[in-house]
């Protein structure tokens, strides 16, 4: 049911990057960085944009940390599929290409009882 493809073509690292990934984390952390300022403030019963400095490195600060913990995970998930690439080239005869199939094939009979 994977269209035909192999074990080893699936993990071939034939992946593309939108233009947005790698923006991605280092907004929303700040977006989060940003929020959680004006939470602290509103907590503590200030005005929400109240000490905007706070706001702009806990933007930064929260950015800088969602980026780092991106490029680790980055790093952790290419390292696990080479694992895995590594795995598949050693042992080729546990990963057979699965055949094709249809749905009709797949799906049993169905009469509804009325």
């Amino acid at each position: 049911m994977y269209g035909g493809k192999s074990p080893q073509e699936l993990l071939s690292g034939s992946f593309s990057k939108t233009w947005l990934h790698d923006k991605w984390a280092p907004l929303v952390g700040s977006v989060f960085g940003f929020i959680g300022a004006c939470y602290v403030n509103y907590g503590t019963g200030r005005p929400a944009l109240s000490g905007i400095q706070k706001h702009i490195a806990a933007a930064l600060a929260v950015g800088a940390a969602a980026s780092m913990v991106d490029k680790w995970r980055d790093a952790h998930f290419a390292e696990k599929d080479a694992t895995l690439r590594h795995y598949i080239e050693l042992h080729p005869e546990d990963f057979p290409t699965p055949e094709r199939k249809k749905f009709a094939d797949v799906l049993e009979y169905w009469q509804p009882i009325r």
